[in-house]
């Protein structure tokens, strides 16, 4: 059997743990969404020794310190904003341009 590795202090992890059960969430949430728990997961910098799937405190960007189970080793950003609408590009500069005063066109 290989032996987990362990990561040192100082490295970016996503930690998660479970906030509430399903049978604790509120009784207002449809169905399938009371059916799992919620998750809270963090992504911040170990604060000692861990390996995937142990407990361990990360302190976050903004200097939060949180416990949960390591779920990834240098997360990245998988989210975006979707595909460009070609009608809201232009914006900003027509933006600026009207800001600054210079509103002939140019």
């Amino acid at each position: 059997m290989l032996e987990a590795k362990v990561y040192p202090p100082g490295t970016w992890v996503e930690i998660c743990r479970i906030v509430l059960a399903p049978g604790e969430r509120a009784p207002q949430v449809p169905a399938d969404t009371a059916s799992v728990p919620l998750e809270l997961r963090v992504k911040g910098f170990l604060q000692e020794p861990a390996s995937l799937g142990q407990e361990a405190v990360v302190t976050t960007l903004i200097g939060r310190t949180q416990k949960g189970i390591v779920t990834r080793i240098n997360p990245r950003h998988t989210h975006d904003f979707g595909e460009p609408v070609p009608e809201l590009l232009p914006i900003g500069m027509e933006l600026r341009r009207l800001l600054e005063g210079n509103d002939d066109g140019k």
